[in-house]
């Protein structure tokens, strides 16, 4: 018979068996507490982060996320803040919260994103605007104010959830595929400028962990997102892609794991595909 505390016990096995990737360091997650941003929160925290999870006053889950991050992740650090992400002064005021609770943010994840599904014929100039502002805007936000503050500690992980749609574009997503492909100019961009106003500030790059700029671009994954979609659609796209299924996302908190490492010093400027083929 499987109990409360031999579930606990397994989950802390297990936990200790994994963390070091990112152990003591913390991490913050817009986005962070549903669909691909909880599964990175919790990869994350597997790991040994302390966790910084940002959300919109929308979501309904956040109550059962701390909760249950807090009793998983017993002795870690786990806060939620509020936001509205396409705001730039939301944006400041959140990586501020987290740095004043936390002491420091080693560790961005620029997941927050919506979708607004029209035509270009039909599409309304607010549904262009609200797409880019959460998508593209809200990471540049969130990535300014980061920055200034890692580059300050010499050391910092930004990482950025684009989406296959940027690279192959789809009918009725011209929003979402603009704000999208546009984070792969910005990942590239800040990536070398973080390196040159680390030297200008009279740090050498190279030195301990780094400090770099990565994206992920997630195929179509089994998430909230998708639940809309018709079932007929769905297997539409499982048939174009060649692993012949959706993706979990767990799959794309692995990738996302690995680049916020320690031990990825090596890798900035990069765009990783997760899409099971999908765009080769």
């Amino acid at each position: 018979m499987t109990t409360v505390g031999t579930l606990h016990a397994e989950h802390d096995q297990a936990q200790q068996s994994r963390a070091g990737q990112v152990q003591g360091r913390v991490a913050l997650v817009t986005g962070g507490t549903r669909g691909i941003g909880a599964a990175i929160c919790r990869g994350l925290a597997d790991q040994g982060a302390d966790l910084a999870a940002g959300y919109w006053r929308e979501d309904e889950d956040v109550e059962k996320f701390l909760a249950r991050m807090a009793a998983d992740y017993r002795g870690q650090r786990i806060t939620v803040h509020e936001g509205n992400i396409a705001n730039a002064d939301d944006c400041r005021r959140v990586v501020g919260e987290a740095i004043d609770q936390h002491g420091r943010v080693d560790i961005l994840v620029n997941n927050a994103g919506i979708t607004i599904d029209r035509i270009v014929a039909k599409m309304t100039d607010e549904e262009w605007q609200k797409v880019i502002a959460v998508n593209l805007s809200g990471a540049f936000y969130m990535a300014q104010a980061a920055a200034r503050h890692m580059i300050e500690r010499g050391t910092g992980r930004i990482i950025n959830v684009s989406s296959v749609i940027g690279e192959t574009g789809n009918i009725g997503q011209v929003n979402y595929a603009a704000s999208k492909s546009g984070l792969f100019g910005m990942t590239k961009s800040l990536a070398r400028e973080v390196i040159f106003e680390l030297i200008r500030a009279g740090r050498q790059p190279g030195d301990g962990i780094g400090l770099t700029v990565n994206a992920v671009t997630p195929g179509f994954i089994d998430t909230g997102m998708l639940a809309t979609v018709p079932e007929k659609v769905l297997d539409r796209v499982r048939s174009q892609i060649p692993v012949g299924r959706l993706g979990a996302p767990d799959e794309i908190a692995r990738v996302v794991c690995f680049l916020a490492a320690d031990a990825s010093a090596y890798i900035t400027g990069q765009i990783w595909a997760v899409n099971g083929g999908l765009d080769m």
